[in-house]
């Protein structure tokens, strides 16, 4: 009890669940179809879906698609080692890296789970590593990928009913059109959580030098949006930041100016009087000096 303890309330750090989590969405992305290709053809009424998964697997309308593909010439690829759910046929190009698939999910998921729970001087080396290395494998299986697109694209089956078609490249993301059919491929549900994953692990290492809890997360955000509200003008003020608003805030010119002085007072309606005696001011103060002077009493003794 006393080990379990602490370990707990390590992994209520931030950069500790993040990464956590992380873990268990790479484990959940692995039973789900990674990627998702949509199909229109004149052949068929309704849009054909095939899906992926990241182990030689199909699922959808796989069997209608090969239909259509085998008419450009166009085949489903070969795993070489496995058997896998469909068909496959003599000419369709070799990819046996994809039986490595699960291996990369899984092996992201253990390494994710390790670095969580490591100790305090080594995991902020632990998170720098992971996630560079995360990046790494995943834009790799993105580049193999596309470069067997590539070459199924261009190597098209000669004795296909449709000879005439042109090479082409199915982008990993994104529409294409080769004949009379149209297809668009994009994340399955699997790859949005390799996604999420990937931005759960940018941001523990964004917070590896962070001891902040999950529950410090509301006065994180809270921090965040004054920090954003200082920097951008108008940002939760309305739009208007600090300056004036022309309907509360009067004009410098209309606003009433007092002088103490004798001068005028804007905004009052009341003209000055060049010869009024300004307030607390001594009667004798507005008087003549001389005058003043010869009206004050001589002393006794004084010549006249």
């Amino acid at each position: 009890m006393t080990t379990i303890r602490p370990t707990l309330r390590r992994l209520s750090e931030l950069r500790r669940a993040l990464t956590l989590t992380a873990a268990v969405l790479f484990v959940l992305a692995l039973t789900m179809p990674v990627w998702r290709i949509t199909f229109e053809a004149p052949q068929y009424v309704q849009t054909l879906v095939v899906e992926l998964y990241a182990y030689p697997r199909i699922g959808g309308d796989y069997v209608e698609v090969h239909s259509l593909n085998k008419y450009v010439g166009f085949y489903y690829p070969d795993p070489v080692y496995v058997d896998p759910n469909y068909d496959v046929h003599e000419k369709a190009i070799a990819v046996p890296e994809w039986v490595l698939g699960p291996v990369a999910f899984v092996g992201t998921a253990v390494v994710a789970a390790v670095v969580s729970v490591l100790p305090e001087e080594k995991i902020q080396r632990g998170l720098a590593a992971l996630f560079t290395g995360t990046v790494v494998v995943f834009a790799s299986m993105a580049v193999i990928i596309q470069y067997r697109l590539y070459q199924a694209g261009h190597t098209l089956d000669p004795d296909a009913p449709l000879n005439g078609v042109s090479g082409f490249t199915p982008p990993l993301l994104g529409s294409y059109e080769v004949a009379n059919i149209s297809g668009n491929a994009w994340f399955g549900p699997g790859g949005y959580l390799l996604v999420a994953a990937v931005v759960l692990l940018a941001a523990a290492f964004r917070l590896r030098d962070s001891r902040a809890t999950v529950g410090d997360v509301p006065a994180l955000l809270r921090g965040r949006w004054r920090r954003i509200r200082d920097r951008v003008p108008g940002v939760g003020s309305g739009g208007s930041g600090n300056r004036p608003d022309p309907d509360t805030d009067p004009d410098p010119d209309d606003r009433p100016h007092l002088e103490t002085d004798g001068g005028s007072r804007r905004g009052s309606g009341v003209d000055a009087d060049p010869n009024r005696t300004p307030p607390n001011t001594p009667p004798h103060a507005t008087e003549d000096p001389e005058n003043e002077r010869d009206s004050l009493p001589k002393p006794d003794g004084d010549p006249p």
